[in-house]
């Protein structure tokens, strides 16, 4: 994929048009292939669907040049889903490889959730249960993995997950393809919802893990009834066969009238391989994780919108929206940021918006000034 230009020239809104379609030229859609009508139309209907944050029906009413909305969302529902995860966790790793060097990094990991109102399309499993919300509790699944990284908090791996397999399953998927990095991995951070025996296990077998426990056993309510910080072993499952130690970090602190709150927090952690820390800095390392929100926020920014069954298409759109969202990050860090030094300044005018909105008008004759050499 060619997705930078020379130093010396300028990059202007067409060209950040053509890296996003080179993007979207990789997604395999068979139909399109096969097929005697332009595969190109189809690719640009998606794109322009998803900077847009419309259904394609909303965009082939009102663009020139278009298919109908029912071609081409025949030939978006031949997108084979097996295929398409493997082929854009290839372009992740190959987006990775562009800005983040050799050094080993931190990995998030987290579930993202689309709340879902319609009826399954071939069977119940492709749904999961959430908190209910617009009334209902049905949504759509996926888990991601981004890098912990200020500056270059790239997706770098993404699959589904269905309503009938153990999260441990899409753990194991998902492990698979961060295995590809050009980089090791030098920790996991992951939410409670990996709070099983099983996924503990895993991600313990790639790297050192944090994790927030699940309150409720009497086990975990004496080790959390405490008044200060220290390290522990909770054993899950106890007297079972699939019983599993692991060391606990558990943290307390004051909450000083924070958010009306007065005396004393008590929180734990599922800390393996992180005993040359102490129990604040396993806290203070796990709480860098929240800056995954806000990269959940801009991909849903980019996400086309629609209302089918087919959990493929819905695939699709959201392994779109992550490919765009790590582009927007490239251009940012790799063209446009300043060197200086302790690091490069980011453009703070170049927001996701504004990247969302140079592509959605490539006709436009701003540009936008290189001022960094590629390395």
């Amino acid at each position: 994929m060619k997705f930078l230009y020379h130093p010396d020239t300028v990059i202007t809104s067409s060209d950040l048009e053509t890296l996003a379609e080179d993007l979207i030229a990789e997604i395999p859609i068979p139909g399109v292939e096969v097929g005697a009508f332009d595969s190109g139309i189809i690719r640009q209907t998606l794109l322009q669907a998803a900077v847009d944050q419309k259904s394609i029906k909303a965009v082939t009413d009102t663009t020139r040049g278009t298919y109908s909305d029912d071609y081409t969302l025949a030939q978006l529902h031949t997108v084979p889903p097996a295929e398409l995860e493997i082929v854009v966790n290839d372009l992740l790793v190959q987006q990775a490889t562009m800005i983040l060097g050799p050094r080993p990094r931190i990995i998030c990991l987290d579930f993202v959730d689309f709340h879902y109102h319609g009826s399954p399309y071939a069977d119940a499993s492709e749904l999961c249960y959430t908190k209910p919300r617009d009334g209902t509790s049905q949504c759509h699944r996926y888990l991601a993995g981004f890098v912990l990284c200020r500056a270059k908090p790239l997706v770098v791996a993404v699959t589904p997950v269905r309503g009938d397999e153990p999260k441990s399953d899409a753990v194991e998927r998902l492990l698979d393809h961060v295995a590809a990095l050009p980089f090791d991995i030098a920790g996991l951070l992951a939410d409670r919802g990996f709070y099983d025996g099983t996924s503990i296990e895993r991600l313990d077998s790639v790297a050192s893990v944090a994790l927030p426990i699940v309150r409720g056993s009497q086990q975990m309510a004496e080790k959390l009834d405490t008044t200060v910080s220290y390290w522990t072993e909770y054993v899950m499952y106890e007297g079972s066969e699939r019983e599993l130690r692991f060391p606990l970090a558990v943290c307390v602190s004051y909450q000083q009238g924070n958010r009306g709150k007065h005396g004393l927090l008590v929180r734990a952690y599922v800390a393996c391989d992180l005993a040359d820390r102490t129990p604040k800095e396993v806290e203070a390392l796990y709480q860098k994780r929240s800056a995954i929100e806000t990269a959940f926020r801009t991909m849903r920014e980019a996400r086309a919108r629609t209302s089918t069954a087919d959990p493929a298409v819905r695939l699709l759109f959201v392994l779109v929206s992550f490919l765009l969202r790590n582009l927007w990050l490239i251009v940012r860090w790799r063209v446009l940021a300043t060197p200086r030094r302790g690091g490069r300044a980011l453009p703070v005018w170049f927001r996701f918006k504004v990247f969302r909105k140079w592509i959605d008008h490539p006709c436009s004759v701003k540009t936008l000034n290189r001022v960094t050499a590629l390395h």
